[in-house]
C-alpha cells in the first residue's frame, strides 16, 4: 500500500529515530522482559520452595516425640535443601527439642547451632537461649555464659538474662545471679506468668523482690 505525503515523513522519522537509538531500545526492552521473567520466576521458586519445605516440616512435626531419628533426618533435609525458608528454622528448634529429650545432647547442639549461624534474629536468640540450658545442664558454664553474648533483640532481653542468672547461680556467683535475675525482671511485665518463677529464683539467691503496693 503506498503511503500519503505526511505518512511518509512519519516513517523517515522514524527509521531515522531507529538508527540513532534502535539498538539501545531493543536491549531496554530486553533487559526489562528479562528483569520481569526473572521476578516472577523468583516468585514461582519461592512459592515452591515453601511448599515442598512445608511438606517436610509436617512430616518432621509428626515424628516430634516418636522417632527421634526420623526428625533429625528430616529437619537435616529442610535445612540442606531449603535452608532460606522458615520452616528450616523451626525445624531445627523443633528437631534440638526431640533431640534433647531423647538424651541425644549432641543432635540439640547441633541443631541449635544451625539455627544461631542462620536463622533471623529472632530465632538465633531462641536458639541461644535454648543452648545455653542445654550447656547449663552439661555444666559447660562459661561456654553456656559465651553463647549469650552479643546483641539481643530487646523482646528476648528478659529470657537471656534469666538464662544468665541460672547460669550464674550454678556457679555460686550470687552476686553476679540477683543482677541477672533483677535485669530479667526489669523487662518482665508484672502479668507475666514468668515472672513469679523469675521471683522465686531470685529471692533463692538472696534478692529482695518489693512488695506490690495496693492498687488505690
Amino acid at each position: 500500500m503506498a503511503y500519503d505525503l505526511e505518512e511518509q515523513e512519519q516513517l523517515a522519522t522514524l527509521k531515522a529515530w531507529w538508527a540513532k537509538y534502535g539498538n539501545a531500545a531493543t536491549w531496554v526492552v530486553v533487559a526489562g522482559l528479562a528483569a520481569y521473567s526473572g521476578w516472577t520466576g523468583w516468585n514461582y521458586y519461592q512459592r515452591t520452595q515453601s511448599a515442598e519445605a512445608s511438606a517436610l516440616y509436617d512430616e518432621l512435626r509428626n515424628a516430634a516425640g516418636k522417632d527421634n531419628a526420623k526428625v533429625q533426618r528430616a529437619a537435616a533435609d529442610i535445612e540442606s535443601r531449603y535452608g532460606s525458608t522458615l520452616y528450616a528454622q523451626l525445624g531445627a528448634l523443633t528437631a534440638a527439642k526431640a533431640a534433647f529429650d531423647a538424651k541425644d545432647n549432641k543432635a540439640a547442639k547441633a541443631q541449635l547451632q544451625w539455627v544461631i549461624e542462620h536463622g533471623s534474629d529472632e530465632y538465633k536468640a531462641m536458639a541461644k537461649v535454648r543452648l545455653a540450658g542445654v550447656l547449663l545442664d552439661e555444666k559447660a558454664y562459661d561456654e553456656a555464659l559465651k553463647t549469650l553474648s552479643g546483641d539481643i533483640p530487646a523482646q528476648f532481653a528478659a529470657s537471656v538474662n534469666d538464662r544468665k542468672g541460672d547460669i550464674l547461680a550454678a556457679q555460686q556467683k550470687l552476686a553476679e545471679a540477683r543482677t541477672a535475675y533483677q535485669a530479667a525482671l526489669d523487662k518482665t511485665d508484672k502479668k507475666s506468668p514468668a515472672r513469679q518463677l523469675i521471683e522465686l529464683k531470685f529471692e533463692a539467691v538472696g534478692g529482695v523482690v518489693p512488695e506490690e503496693k495496693p492498687a488505690a
